[in-house]
């Protein structure tokens, strides 16, 4: 069993009573897993048929959750192809409570890894504008790379604190997740520094900090919009407190319900998520895009014949850079698809583009495992197709660029993707 902090264990004994010794049983078992099908890209029903690793049974708060089983998850083709997302099963609670609907400005203020985020867009099928942040530049990487490899086309991913997020998005937001970064309770099984680094003074650090974040979001939420504050921590001071002392700053606020999943009750390791409405109210006006010139997509239009049937709007060059971007939303942000960059006056295509086109829109390279693994490590590979920029698929699922050259597929994928 995992040697538990003794502080944490007499909290605990003091919150929970009777049921305190089968919550301490609850960690002689080891941590659950679970998976989640992207439905960007494939039905849950048709992900369960195909899955490359043992299921083992549905999340029940999520219905494109599965339990699953093995220690590579997360080192699959199909996980490569964004087919699935591997996050704990609790972790998959929040989102459901957002009740997201399609068109809607939605707004995952602390972003990364982007389990969440991903999981919010799937339910958003494109529609909408979503923005995902983080405010630490080397977590925003890992955000921004699996909001790609999961094929969002409407995401902005920002890197900025709340506060600076909150002047510039007053009452913007329809429905905003705050999934605050916490003293990670829930996360003991599973990571051995969230055993090392807790302590009363840090759980009190990240409650302070929790409340100016809820501060900033109160500020960017719309009138009648939806706040989900989620954590996984078990202390009170970080959940059922925090949500008690945003009320009496905002009894405008309704609270609709609170939900706290722990280890000994649920199939999973422990979440808190509180659901919240604001009253009607102010709601920004839409940003206005500029005209889109249609210079700016000559290049990509060019490139697409005989690459690509897909078709992409708002269609915009930021300095070298090509984008797809959301209606109604500021070009800088790039809330979007980024789909390749101009480079001594030809087309470059962008990993996004390749991750966000389904099998029908592609001329694609279709390859077996064997070499869907050698062009996962960054190799080349024989291909008989015409010279050109092709998508490598599998199983119709796109895994990336390549350009065949007399009969080899030179490998573009990212150094930083590669196995």
């Amino acid at each position: 069993m995992i040697d538990l902090p003794q502080e944490f264990l007499e909290r605990m004994k003091g919150e929970l009573g009777g049921e305190y010794g089968a919550f301490l049983q609850s960690y002689a078992r080891p941590a659950l897993k679970a998976v989640r099908a992207n439905a960007l890209k494939i039905t849950p029903e048709e992900f369960e048929k195909i899955s490359p690793v043992p299921l083992d049974g549905k999340v029940p708060w999520e219905e494109s959750g599965f339990y699953a089983q093995g220690d590579s998850l997360g080192k699959t083709v199909l996980h490569a192809a964004g087919l699935y997302y591997v996050q704990e099963p609790s972790a998959m609670c929040a989102v459901p409570e957002l009740e997201v609907k399609r068109g809607e400005r939605i707004l995952d203020l602390c972003a990364a890894p982007g389990g969440k985020s991903t999981q919010i867009a799937q339910y958003m099928q494109g529609e909408g504008v979503l923005v995902a942040n983080e405010i630490d530049f080397k977590r925003y990487g890992i955000l921004k790379s699996n909001i790609e490899r999961c094929g969002v086309k409407n995401a902005a991913v920002t890197c900025q604190s709340p506060e600076n997020l909150a002047d510039y998005y007053q009452s913007y937001f329809d429905k905003i997740l705050v999934d605050a970064p916490c003293s990670g309770e829930g996360m003991f099984k599973k990571e051995e520094a969230a055993v090392r680094e807790w302590s009363l003074k840090n759980v009190q650090a990240c409650a302070a900090r929790q409340a100016k974040i809820l501060e900033s979001a109160h500020k960017m939420l719309a009138g009648g919009g939806r706040l989900v504050y989620s954590t996984c921590t078990f202390a009170p001071d970080e959940d059922e407190r925090q949500i008690e002392n945003f009320l009496r700053l905002h009894p405008e606020y309704k609270l609709i319900k609170t939900k706290k999943l722990l280890p000994h009750k649920v199939k999973g390791e422990g979440h808190f998520c509180a659901v919240l409405e604001k009253p009607s109210g102010e709601r920004a006006e839409d940003f206005r895009l500029k005209a889109v010139k249609a210079s700016d997509k000559k290049e990509f239009e060019d490139f697409k014949k005989g690459v690509i049937s897909a078709e992409f709007k708002n269609i915009v060059r930021i300095g070298d850079g090509v984008y797809s971007l959301v209606d109604d939303f500021p070009a800088e942000l790039k809330a979007g698809v980024k789909l390749g960059e101009v480079k001594n006056g030809r087309f470059e295509p962008a990993h996004a583009l390749a991750m966000c086109l389904n099998n029908e829109e592609v001329n694609g390279v279709e390859v077996d495992e064997e070499v869907a693994i050698k062009y996962l490590r960054g190799l080349t590979f024989y291909c008989a197709e015409e010279n050109g920029w092709r998508v490598v698929t599998y199983k119709g699922y796109p895994l990336g660029w390549c350009k065949v050259v007399n009969g080899v597929a030179k490998n573009h994928l990212p150094k930083g993707l590669r196995v």
